[in-house]
């Protein structure tokens, strides 16, 4: 770990979800709206961030990052508990079990992009 900098859990999912479900606005299905929120309100959460695919209406792409300690209390938090149990409405919402990235990262913000950098 760079001295300094906090370590951050970084986590990418993509999830399929059911066709014909309500979307909104592109920033994930409406279903998640609450859980979005009560994760973005978390101690410790740095984004919780939803995209849709452009290719493929159905499948979602979350990138999330979370302090050190702070992303083992999000998915032992009630709303995480509540959304994922068998029945719970993101549980319901998944035609397939999402596929996961998630790496320990030194830094506590985004990075400027080195090759293509805007003056």
């Amino acid at each position: 770990m760079v001295e300094g900098l906090p370590l951050v859990v970084d986590v990418v999912l993509v999830a399929q979800i059911r066709p014909g479900l309500e979307h909104d606005d592109g920033n994930g299905p409406e279903l998640t709206r609450e859980f979005t929120e009560a994760t973005r309100a978390e101690p410790g959460n740095k984004w919780f961030d939803w995209s849709r695919s452009l290719d493929d209406p159905n499948e979602y792409v979350l990138v999330e990052a979370f302090d050190d300690d702070a992303a083992e209390a999000h998915v032992k938090s009630d709303h995480f508990q509540a959304a994922t149990a068998a029945g719970g409405p993101m549980h319901s919402a998944l035609a397939a079990t999402p596929k996961i990235i998630s790496r320990q990262i030194d830094g506590d913000d985004w990075d400027a992009m080195g090759e293509l950098q805007i003056d």
